[in-house]
Parts: structure tokens; sequence; C-alpha cells
């Protein structure tokens, strides 16, 4: 199974900052029009990073699991994602 390599920690991590300041963005932007055009640029960067970590922490078999998952349970997929993104943050995931 696929696993974290070191020089690939770097570029996680780096990802990871990037969600933060998005979600960040996010978290103000709230504050003004719902329908603004920047929210909606700022949400789909932040699921293209998320798609990103994942394809890189997980194989091919455990992305199709994944998304057979979030077919039936979007919000339990979200959960799990989240865990993949942690463990690869902190170097912790040995194979999925």
């Amino acid at each position: 199974m696929a696993t974290v390599p070191e020089h690939g920690s770097a570029m996680v991590e780096e990802e990871l900052q990037a969600l933060r300041k998005q979600r960040l963005a996010e978290l103000q932007a709230k504050h003004g029009d719902p329908g603004d055009a920047a929210q909606q640029e700022a949400k789909q960067r932040e699921t293209k990073m998320r798609n990103s970590i994942l394809a890189q922490v997980l194989d091919q078999s455990a992305r199709a699991r994944l998304s057979n998952l979030a077919l039936v349970k979007p919000e339990k997929t979200k959960t799990v994602e989240n865990y993949l993104i942690q463990m690869a943050r902190y170097g912790k995931r040995e194979g999925v």
C-alpha cells in the first residue's frame, strides 16, 4: 500500500498551510455576501487541495472506496478525509 514519502511531508505541510489560509479566508468572507464569487473560488481551491493531498496519501483502490462511501454517507467521508489529512500532516499514516 502507499506510504507518505519523507520528501512529500514538506509538500503535504505546505498544502495543509494553504488549506488553513483558505479556511481563514472563508470564515472572513462569511461576514460578507454569501453568494460572493471570491467565496466560491475559495471553496473550489480548498476542494482541489484536499483532493491533491488525498491523492498523494491514498492508493487507487483506497480512493475508490472513499468515493463509494461519499455516495452514501458524505458526512462520514468528510470525517475520514479530515482524519487522513491530519495523519498525513503528522507523518503517521503508514498505508491505507
